[in-house]
């Protein structure tokens, strides 16, 4: 008989150089804006790099997501072969970020990050990610992804499942400005 007791997984700080492997994070760190609107804002292009198959188009959806409490229980993960996945973030609330390297056609053991809250991530075409996973409170996201025909989604069920432990981790308030505010 098999210990199907959960392996805990332990969170670490999404970076660029850590999350490279499965896709982009968007983040303004590093880049060089430019100066639009007669000076009043400043754009930041070309912050990820979107893979989308020819039989459709990129869309802008909206996700609505219920926040997870810890332990957070991973029993599956899901990819899309048809396009890349791109979540932005409307609040500056800390989200996990799940991945998993495949290994013919199979989900192996997950990574998870967490997002400083200023940060976005662009999932390339055919990673295996978990689910959206606020875990402040329930949040909105900008989605930019595959819209078009064809099945763009494929589930992974772990044979056992993973148990994500958040707990030492303390989200991360907004910067202030200079008087304190």
């Amino acid at each position: 008989m098999s210990d199907q007791s959960p392996e805990k997984l332990v969170p670490e700080l999404l970076s660029k150089e850590g999350f490279s492997a499965y896709g982009d994070v968007i983040e303004l760190s590093g880049k060089e804006p430019v100066v639009i609107n007669s000076g009043n804002c400043f754009r930041y292009s070309d912050l990820a790099a979107l893979d989308i198959c020819d039989s459709g188009g990129a869309g802008i959806s909206l996700f609505d997501a219920t926040a997870y409490t810890n332990p957070l229980n991973l029993t599956y993960v899901e990819r899309h072969p048809l396009g890349s996945q791109a979540f932005l973030p409307t609040s500056n609330d800390p989200y996990l970020v799940i991945v998993a390297d495949d290994n013919n056609n199979e989900a192996m053991r997950p990574k998870v990050f967490i997002t400083s809250g200023y940060q976005g991530v662009n999932y390339r075409r055919n990673t295996w990610h978990g689910v959206l996973t606020p875990i402040v409170k329930q949040s909105l996201f900008v989605v930019v992804d595959y819209i078009g025909d064809g099945n763009n989604l494929e589930e992974f069920v772990f044979s056992k499942p993973y148990t994500v432990d958040f707990s030492s981790l303390k989200p991360r308030l907004p910067p202030t400005d200079e008087s304190g505010k």
